[in-house]
């Protein structure tokens, strides 16, 4: 399609509106969101978040401690800032595995899967035209190489009319009209007829529907490993339209967290001022939303809980009927 100031691709261009009728007619269709992330496994999810907190807990309090006020934190006798993070330790990866659990079962209230799928699509249309392509792959070739038989076919009828009706100001309208109808012949073997119909020895369906299992297991594939991953939902819950919600629950673990560790008693809050104290929990806050997404950027986590979602979808999108399932990618194509 034109730009003001250039060209580009109708699939791109169209990403929100191909994203929107994904998510509407296909994903809606499938499940909730709660769904899906159970099938995720939520327990091995923020088994795996505290896990990889644990683990780094002397790098994240140093971090957020010498942000707030590094002067107070670096004199601090080594044997105090030892109990703090024994204490942190003890209690931040139990805080993070009910953070998340907390968050993925209120999650169809914290994520608006079609805001989230729309802002993926649209900053990245290069995964729009691929999944497209790779969905629909062999129809696509199809309606190419049809369309060049149908169009020779119609030009050859377009021939003998104009030998009759020489007439030039019809040459547009032939044009028009056999551009029209090349188009939607190709779009209408691919899609038509919806049923299986036999003529003889012959079974005759539209090309799509002939292949929707093959169509099922691509889609599904594509969806839970590059769309509807851990990382992505999480994502838009703590940093998405509706992520203050989310962090005011962690906040609220924050509070206890901090407010019965040693730092209470250690002279923090006088260092500090009251205000000083109430911003650190909030920087506390801001670092254990960066502490549970780090974790859940891994491509191969993502993967590994991706496989279950991945076989709900196919399952679900094999069980529908030809009609259900042509009206589920037809008005993509179209």
């Amino acid at each position: 399609g034109l730009h003001p100031f250039g060209w580009q691709g109708i699939i791109p261009r169209k990403a929100r509106k191909m994203s929107d009728i994904v998510v509407d007619r296909v994903i809606n269709r499938m499940g909730s969101v709660s769904d899906f992330l159970h099938q995720m496994e939520p327990e091995k999810v923020a088994a795996y978040v505290a896990e990889s907190v644990s683990a780094n807990i002397e790098e994240y309090t140093d971090e957020v401690m010498r942000e707030r006020n590094s002067l107070f934190w670096d004199n601090l006798p080594v044997s105090v800032k030892s109990m703090v993070y024994a204490h942190v330790r003890s209690r931040l990866p139990r805080i993070m595995d009910r953070v998340v659990q907390s968050m993925i079962s209120q999650i169809d209230d914290l994520v608006d899967v079609k805001e989230m799928c729309g802002r993926q699509m649209e900053a990245d249309r290069a995964l729009v035209v691929r999944m497209f392509l790779e969905v629909g792959d062999k129809e696509v070739r199809f309606i190419i190489n049809s369309s060049f038989w149908i169009g020779l076919a119609f030009g050859v009828v377009q021939m003998v009319l104009f030998w009759f009706i020489p007439w030039h100001g019809l040459l547009p309208l032939y044009a028009a009209v056999l551009g029209l109808l090349t188009n939607w012949l190709a779009l209408a073997m691919v899609f038509r007829p919806v049923n299986p119909v036999r003529i003889g020895p012959f079974t005759i369906q539209g090309l799509f529907l002939r292949r929707q299992a093959q169509v099922a297991d691509k889609f599904a594939t594509i969806s839970s490993q590059e769309i509807l991953t851990v990382h992505q939902f999480m994502l838009e819950v703590l940093t998405g339209s509706r992520s203050e919600r989310a962090r005011r629950m962690i906040h609220k673990h924050v509070n206890r967290l901090v407010d019965e560790s040693l730092l209470a008693r250690t002279g923090a809050q006088v260092a500090f001022g009251a205000a000083g104290f109430s911003d650190l929990k909030t920087l506390i806050t801001d670092k254990s939303v960066e502490m549970a997404l780090k974790p859940l950027s891994n491509q191969r986590f993502n993967r590994e809980r991706a496989t279950e979602l991945a076989d709900l979808f196919a399952r679900k999108m094999k069980e529908l009927t030809p009609a259900e399932f042509q009206d589920l990618l037809r008005p993509a194509f179209q």
